[in-house]
């Protein structure tokens, strides 16, 4: 009888080890601490255990910062893992300063982009890009495009449809993709008036249901609306707008309406087929500069798509917190650099 116990003593606490390491190795971040990226442990919550890369790469709309911030409110608010990606200069410091075209006649001395950790995208749950116009080296492109094939959910912000000079070394049916085709239409140009008018999110009534806009009230943003299609036509097909942009004069909230500019889709998703036949979920905002990401409603949205594109619309909840989880104060948009404070600085700033 004694040595039965002892086993079932033994056999308990086995038990209990496996369960702890199990535990453990479901809650580690799968990524190591780096002076190259931020890394963020997720912790109890409904995203626990998943893994959500952000892409900081932009030169106008402060991702630097913002990604950052979204990343602090999905790991401790939400329980995801997080990792925040930068461009970086030679120097290995965050760099929106960067020129994403080489000037007349230096076009040989003109410096690649570098995101340097692409390579873990593998172990990426969730993408969201933040990028413009980047130039990068093949062996990243790569890493980006087996992520855009894998059939797993992609997000979209601001500048990230067009987030890249020219084609992605990715092909449909032997056509080279671009990752604006991927989202569902890249930048044409400024509807509302660029750093002028600002953009009122109106959700389209007959889309209030969906998971992504749970709880999502009184969108707003300083940044204009983007024109995606040509005037006269409409969206991809396969998108569903979920909120059209109104572009209001000056740049309050509760601001007029521009009269002479109709509001255009903001918000859409889709569903993008790989080349192995998987289907991943897609959504596009095509506001989310810094300033943007301070509205309470739009921060809502975007984390109620990360729910939506891994599948977990149960999970979400209209009273769950889209709170800062430190001090966010980001820099105005634009490229007049000095004026507005912007300047290289390590990953570590941005925590």
């Amino acid at each position: 009888m004694e040595i039965k116990k002892q086993l079932m003593a033994l056999s308990l606490m086995l038990l209990v080890l496996f369960f702890s390491a199990t535990v453990s190795a479901g809650t580690q971040h799968p990524l190591s601490e780096s002076d190259q990226w931020l890394v963020y442990p997720g912790g109890k919550g409904p995203g626990q255990g998943k893994h959500v890369i952000l892409i900081a790469a932009d030169q106008e709309y402060r991702s630097e910062q913002s990604m950052p911030m979204m990343a602090g409110i999905l790991s401790r608010q939400h329980g995801f893992h997080c990792t925040v990606l930068f461009g970086l200069n030679e120097d290995g410091m965050v760099d929106p300063t960067m020129p994403v075209y080489p000037k007349k006649g230096e076009e040989d001395t003109f410096k690649s982009h570098h995101i340097p950790g692409l390579k873990h995208l593998e172990k990426a749950d969730l993408v969201i890009f933040l990028t413009r116009l980047l130039t990068l080296p093949e062996d990243q492109l790569q890493h980006i495009v087996q992520y855009l094939d894998s059939g797993k959910p992609i997000i979209g912000l601001r500048t990230a449809n067009h987030g890249f000079r020219g084609p992605l070394p990715y092909s449909i049916n032997s056509r080279r993709v671009r990752i604006g085709e991927l989202l569902g239409g890249t930048f044409l140009s400024h509807h509302g008036n660029w750093h002028q008018d600002s953009t009122r999110g109106d959700i389209i009534p007959e889309m209030k249901e969906h998971p992504v806009l749970i709880g999502v009230q009184d969108i707003w943003g300083p940044s204009d609306v983007y024109r995606t299609y040509k005037e006269g036509s409409g969206l991809p097909v396969g998108c569903t707008a979920l909120v059209m942009g109104q572009p209001l004069i000056d740049r309050q909230q509760g601001g007029a309406t521009n009269p002479e500019k109709a509001p255009l889709p903001v918000v859409w998703f889709k569903h993008w087929k790989t080349t192995g036949g998987q289907t991943a979920r897609v959504l596009q905002s095509t506001m989310g500069s810094g300033k943007d990401l301070q509205n309470p409603g739009l921060r809502r949205l975007i984390i109620n798509a990360i729910y939506w594109g891994l599948e977990m619309e149960d999970q979400i909840s209209a009273d769950s917190s889209v709170a800062y989880t430190g001090i966010y104060e980001p820099l105005e948009s634009g490229f007049n650099y000095k004026k507005l404070g912007v300047s290289p600085h390590p990953p570590a700033f941005y925590r």
